[in-house]
């Protein structure tokens, strides 16, 4: 169990060092000070205002701010809530900046226990530092140091919002470099992310459903609804991108795995395959969700709204009375009677419906089947999805479980090991179109599957791969007759560790 949560503790000092960050914000809410009107003063909410105030000052490229600056500042965004004069909030700025950055101009401190290196460690940090001066009027200049600015970024709300984004791009680093073990924690975090985005749509589809009673309500909520579906189809996007740079590197590992440490690696890349392909199918149900709340709810939303309006509507009193109590002009009626009319309707046919595909059915309203199709290069890359790839890897899995070490076997000695163990699968068309592929494309290699017509049989290559890397399969004479619907001519297949000349 502690060998499984061995990644708790790792980045222990740089987590604490962060958190180490606020420290500065709580050791001014501890003060005790009050204004003249004995109200105690709001120094932790001062603290962060200050934190502020620097921020703004270099987004505008202001560098000459002081203590006497802050204090001004403060003093104007006061109006009134505490008892204060200007001198007293230039005593508060001096309190807070020597908090951020102490008097002896040594930076902040926390001491810790590394219980990733077990052993007593200190960090520093430093949230203000001393920029220029002027010597004439004896003023000291400020601005935010680069571990202030984090400390400004941590509070920004935008960053709960693009974590999973964030997630996205630390991964694709770690998997450029290698890092397989701390790319699988991250697909860990990630989906933690989707996990609370899920949350948070729930929420949102909650309020949709209870709180919208006016278009200025419906217009928020639809611009909410709209943010949450570009951002998840920016972030599905980059998930397709994540997806097949692990697939390229699945493809360069599987040829090289001349040591254990290869073999570790394309282990690790398997994984990172499967448990991402889960994290982006739950962000596809949510993208799914969004489109679905941009849709059905915001619609439904605003119906009932209508209808509210509706059931607050008197008709008698406003649009029965007008017209019975007062003459009014015909073109004047008509107006006001129109919205109620009904909207006029009408029923075409085009005759291009002849051509559609038709479907044909046997009396019972069973679909009628054919022979089989010859498989055109089109119909090879319709059958290119998981789907098919899934069922070709099962059928390779029983056709190894029936040779059992062999390196040859017929399709008779398949059929009859599956018609002896009553199973499905002489009853399913996908049975005998494997076979038909395999001969079509043999012999099936590692390097033919990177045709994009030929990673029909990924799955299958995957099967056999630690011990074959050549798949053959040979036609023979004999037709098998397996049942009423379906007959077949034998073949023989061969796995062999490399493709032979001439082949």
């Amino acid at each position: 169990m502690i060998t499984q949560l061995k990644g708790i503790t790792e980045n222990y000092r740089e987590r604490m060092q962060r958190l180490a960050l606020f420290e500065p914000l709580f050791r001014l809410e501890y003060k005790r000070e009050k204004d003249e009107n004995n109200q105690p003063v709001d120094y932790f909410g001062y603290g962060l205002l200050t934190l502020l105030f620097f921020f703004e000052n270099m987004l505008i490229r202001n560098k000459k701010t002081s203590i006497q600056d802050l204090a001004r500042y403060l003093y104007e965004l006061n109006q009134g809530e505490y008892s204060l004069s200007l001198e007293g909030y230039e005593k508060i700025s001096r309190t807070i900046v020597e908090t951020f950055r102490p008097p002896s101009g040594k930076r902040n401190e926390k001491k810790f226990y590394n219980w990733e290196t077990r052993e007593h460690e200190t960090v520093h940090y430093s949230i203000l530092k001393a920029d220029r001066a002027d010597v004439n009027t004896n003023t000291q200049y400020y601005k935010l140091d680069e571990q202030g600015l984090e400390l400004v970024f941590a509070t920004k709300e935008y960053f709960t919002e693009f974590q999973l984004s964030i997630n996205q791009l630390v991964l694709r680093k770690q998997l450029e470099k290698g890092e397989f073990v701390g790319a699988l924690r991250q697909i860990d975090e990630m989906q933690i992310d989707v996990e609370s985005l899920r949350n948070r749509m729930m929420v949102v589809k909650h309020e949709i459903q209870r709180n919208i009673i006016s278009d200025e309500t419906y217009e928020r909520y639809k611009q909410m609804v709209e943010d949450i579906n570009a951002r998840l189809t920016r972030e599905n996007e980059e998930f397709s991108e994540l997806h097949t740079f692990v697939k390229e590197t699945k493809n360069r590992l599987a040829y090289d795995m001349n040591s254990e440490k290869d073999r570790k690696a394309y282990e690790l890349i398997l994984q990172i395959d499967r448990e991402l392909g889960e994290v982006h199918h739950i962000h596809t149900m949510l993208l799914k969700e969004s489109i679905d709340l941009k849709t059905t709810a915001l619609n439904a939303a605003q119906e009932a709204l209508y209808y509210v309006g509706i059931d607050s509507f008197n008709f008698k009193q406003e649009i029965t009375a007008p017209l019975v109590s007062k003459p009014l002009p015909l073109v004047t009626s008509k107006l006001l009677i129109e919205p109620f009319l009904t909207i006029e309707q009408s029923e075409t046919w085009s005759p291009l419906v002849i051509f559609s595909e038709q479907r044909i059915e046997t009396q019972d309203g069973v679909e009628r089947t054919t022979d089989f199709d010859d498989l055109s290069e089109e119909a090879l890359q319709e059958l290119e999805n998981a789907k098919f790839r899934k069922l070709f890897g099962d059928i390779m899995n029983l056709v190894l479980k029936v040779m059992q070490g062999r390196d040859t076997i017929t399709l008779k000695e398949v059929v009859d090991y599956i018609s002896e163990d009553d199973s499905d699968w002489l009853k399913r068309r996908i049975f005998y179109q494997f076979w038909y592929v395999m001969h079509q494309r043999s012999p099936i290699t590692y390097e033919k599957t990177e045709d994009r017509h030929e990673s029909l049989f990924e799955e299958v290559l995957e099967v056999v791969k630690f011990q074959y890397t050549c798949i053959e399969v040979e036609e023979s004479q004999e037709i098998i007759t397996v049942a009423e619907r379906f007959s077949i001519q034998n073949m023989l297949l061969r796995l062999k560790v490399g493709e032979q000349d001439g082949v």
